[in-house]
């Protein structure tokens, strides 16, 4: 409560950052509001930058025959950071270590050593902190640094040479996440050896609720969880998707590599419909999930509407009225195409029904053409972005991480209203209790708060 009264003149509903990209889901929204313009606090640089597992995209997929492909791979490019109201924690990739720094000064805390390269961020759960390492095993430290569990996910103890290092034949690349006191994780990275996927006992690692064994994907990148499904992204491809109650397998939605987000409404997930570059599509069961993917780099929906960030260009897609408008153009686009069918045949008997039959199709084709062009308003603002590398909505505030900068856009008319230099790419973004926290891929940290 203290520190919450003490930035109250700063933000608005300060909170935790308690996981990567905020939430089970990944949004990457926030509900607090930063004042501008910041300032720079502090500035943390580790002694040693990131070492990322895969450095760069494959050239080519020439199977699929695709080429020049982003790298998809980027989870460990930087130290992305989680935080509550005293400190900052991220793992690292360089020392094995987990760090934990002053939220207001950024000295060190403290750290912990694992076996193995940590390459995902922590997750902050009942104040305790669940991480993953190369060691094939997770851990559940307090947030004084103390080690409270340690469990090993691998199958077994054997180390192999692994991206340069000596790591488990099983490394947790997935992160972790917990809920409703039970923890899930993914061990395994070469589907020949098998990959794991396990929920256990939070409490004290112990009681395994269930593990699933596939050989058919990796199991690479940070877990997504909505209220009954367990989403593995698998490396370069969107995720796998499981039962959270007994881990069967549910859904195969790797046959695309876009962006991929799993959308958050309330609570409650919409359907939503396909259209030009945004596959919107369902997780169909007992209770259902929507999500979408885009052609362009990443993906925020919140409060009706979707923040897309493309190669030099961010926009605002108002899906409420999108998704309103779809069904009626293809109602519209249907009938028009019978109206067609049927003029073409009158045209050909040179029935006296032409004449009629030619006027509703014009008709139809307007409204057609009415209904286009309220579908091209639903995007309601664009502006030029050169910053494609991170992006995250906190209050009405769009955050974009670019080469050597950190850039501000306001989420209700897209104009550029802050930015700042940062020693590198800002590949991580997060806020939390009134700081904006930036890293790079030279693992360099920096925290930005109100004047």
């Amino acid at each position: 409560m203290r520190i919450l009264l003490l930035f109250i003149g700063f933000c608005a509903n300060a909170t935790d950052w308690p996981t990567y990209m905020g939430d089970d889901a990944r949004s990457g929204v926030s509900t607090e509001k930063l004042k501008l313009p910041l300032e720079q606090s502090w500035v943390h640089q580790p002694l040693h930058a990131p070492r990322p597992a895969w450095r760069g995209p494959a050239k080519a997929d020439l199977y699929n025959k695709q080429f020049n492909l982003k790298n998809r791979q980027l989870f460990d490019h930087t130290f992305h950071v989680i935080a509550d109201g005293q400190s900052v924690y991220f793992g690292s990739s360089a020392d094995d270590q987990v760090h934990c720094l002053e939220l207001n000064s950024g000295k060190e805390r403290w750290s912990y050593f694992t076996e193995g390269p940590v390459r995902f961020a922590p997750t902050l759960h009942d104040n305790r902190l669940f991480v993953g390492s190369d060691d094939g095993y997770a851990y559940c430290l307090s947030t004084e640094g103390k080690l409270i569990w340690r469990k090993m996910l691998a199958p077994r103890e054997y180390r192999i040479v692994g991206n340069n290092r000596m790591i488990s034949a099983w490394p947790l690349r997935t992160g972790i996440l917990v809920r409703d006191g039970v923890a899930y994780a993914g061990a395994g990275m070469f589907p020949k050896e098998k990959i794991h996927l396990v929920a256990f006992d939070s409490v004290n690692g112990g009681v395994e609720q269930w593990r699933t064994e596939q050989e058919k994907w990796p199991a690479q990148g940070y877990l997504l969880l909505s209220e009954n499904y367990v989403y593995v992204p698998s490396g370069r491809s969107n995720p796998i998707v499981y039962n959270r109650n007994n881990g069967k397998f549910f859904k195969d939605l790797s046959k695309t590599s876009d962006a991929f987000t799993l959308i958050k409404w309330n609570g409650k997930p919409l359907p939503n419909p396909r259209q030009s570059g945004r596959i919107l599509g369902l997780v169909e069961g007992e209770k259902q999930d929507s999500f979408a993917t885009f052609t362009g780099n990443h993906m925020i929906v919140a409060d009706g509407k979707s923040y897309l960030q493309a190669n030099g260009e961010l926009s605002v897609l108002d899906r409420m009225r999108y998704r309103k408008l779809l069904p009626e153009y293809k109602a519209q686009s249907d009938k028009t195409s019978k109206l067609k069918k049927l003029l073409d045949q009158l045209k050909a008997r040179k029935s006296p029904e032409h004449p009629k039959v030619e006027k509703e199709y014009k008709a139809s084709i307007g409204a057609l053409g009415k209904i286009r062009e309220d579908i091209e308003k639903c995007v309601l603002w664009k502006t030029p972005c050169n910053q494609a590398h991170a992006m995250i909505l906190a209050g009405n505030m769009l955050f974009a991480g670019g080469n050597s900068e950190i850039v501000a856009y306001s989420a209700n008319d897209g104009k550029k209203t802050w930015s700042a230099p940062v020693n590198g790419v800002a590949l991580g973004i997060a806020v939390a209790h009134g700081r904006l926290l930036v890293s790079t891929d030279k693992g360099t940290i920096h925290c930005f708060r109100s004047k």
